[in-house]
């Protein structure tokens, strides 16, 4: 199913109308939300001064989570949901999801509460912060499920895998660190795919849909979030990519 350069921005931009909306009927549950973020034991809400200066955590989340299991990151995370699933299946790995958003993601943060999952935080702060938030070589592995693609070219800098990014990431993973990228956008895993091989990194793998061509890892088929059911209802193919930075 081939949807043109138009139709995407156009989807994109309509998907972005919803989520205000929806973000606008529920602005009073948001500060609802807020508040019991502030009494979860696994949130953590520093102000962007307390990250760039000397963050607490950073090079410590060992001591966090009271072990030494590797630690893996889901950039943008949303409600949570691919950090949670993760998290369950993986008892012996620590998850932390990062988003601006911390009324989305007080849905993974209870859940977590609720369900006893001691290997689960959030951490309420701007992506482009990562790099404060975590010591050289400290992530294991990295998760980027459904990005904004920022297909304007104008919001090229803010899109998700571009080298600044990239970069970045590169410095926080440890030499065997892996990336995951997971997205409705053909425009997005063109995008990424052209500028790891254009870059020289290490492809490890790539589908361009997932649940039609065999071979996808379970860790992606296994799990949706309430966005991915929406595009596998109209037949959008859901794309991945796995693979290594070189910088």
């Amino acid at each position: 199913m081939h949807i043109g350069w138009d139709n995407l921005v156009s989807l994109r931009e309509k998907e972005q109308k919803i989520e205000l909306k929806i973000l606008h009927l529920g602005s009073k549950n948001k500060l609802k939300r807020f508040k019991e973020n502030e009494t979860f034991k696994n949130v953590i809400q520093p102000t962007r001064e307390e990250v760039v200066t000397n963050f607490s955590y950073k090079g410590k989340w060992h001591s966090f989570f009271g072990n030494n299991n590797p630690i893996i990151v889901e950039l943008g995370c949303g409600k949570g949901e691919y950090t949670i699933a993760l998290a369950k299946k993986n008892p012996n790995k620590n998850y932390i999801g990062i988003d601006i958003k911390g009324a989305r993601f007080w849905r993974g943060a209870k859940t977590a509460i609720e369900e006893n999952l001691t290997n689960v935080a959030f951490v309420r702060t701007q992506i482009e912060l990562v790099d404060f938030i975590f010591a050289e070589n400290e992530v294991s592995e990295i998760w980027i499920t459904f990005p904004d693609p920022q297909i304007k070219y104008q919001r090229t800098k803010h899109r998700m895998t571009n080298s600044s990014f990239m970069k970045k990431y590169h410095h926080i993973l440890n030499d065997e660190g892996v990336m995951n990228l997971k997205t409705d956008s053909e425009f997005m895993h063109g995008y990424t795919l052209g500028l790891l091989h254009g870059e020289g990194h290490e492809v490890l793998y790539a589908n361009h849909t997932v649940y039609k061509n065999e071979g996808a890892p379970k860790e992606v088929t296994e799990t949706q979030t309430f966005y991915e059911n929406q595009y596998l209802e109209v037949n959008k193919p859901i794309t991945y990519i796995k693979f290594r930075l070189k910088y």
